[in-house]
């Protein structure tokens, strides 16, 4: 039995964008927000778990949090990792957008 809820950590959220949703439909290429700890074989097991798919590659970008302030006091947004799953032909994710 697969554990989805392992899955649902890893895989936290779609990142719809404009420039996300034309690499959907030009390159089967799904970006998504992934925990900051995943590993690219981790990502791709969690994607193939949840949408039923063939994942082809997986590529990672790591980001650094936004420094904010207001007044005087600085702040930061939280760091997070961005994965771009490219899927194999003939697969897709339906309900993407």
């Amino acid at each position: 039995m697969v554990d989805l809820h392992r899955h649902y950590r890893i895989v936290r959220k779609p990142r719809v964008t404009e420039k996300g949703l034309k690499m959907v439909e030009n390159h089967r290429a799904y970006p998504f927000e992934v925990a900051p700890t995943a590993n690219k074989v981790e990502i791709r097991q969690a994607v193939e778990a949840i949408f039923d798919v063939k994942v082809e590659k997986v590529r990672t970008q790591n980001y650094l949090g936004k420094l904010k302030r207001l007044g005087r006091h600085f702040g930061r947004r939280p760091a997070w990792k961005k994965a771009i799953v490219v899927l194999v032909d003939g697969y897709a994710i339906e309900n993407f957008y």
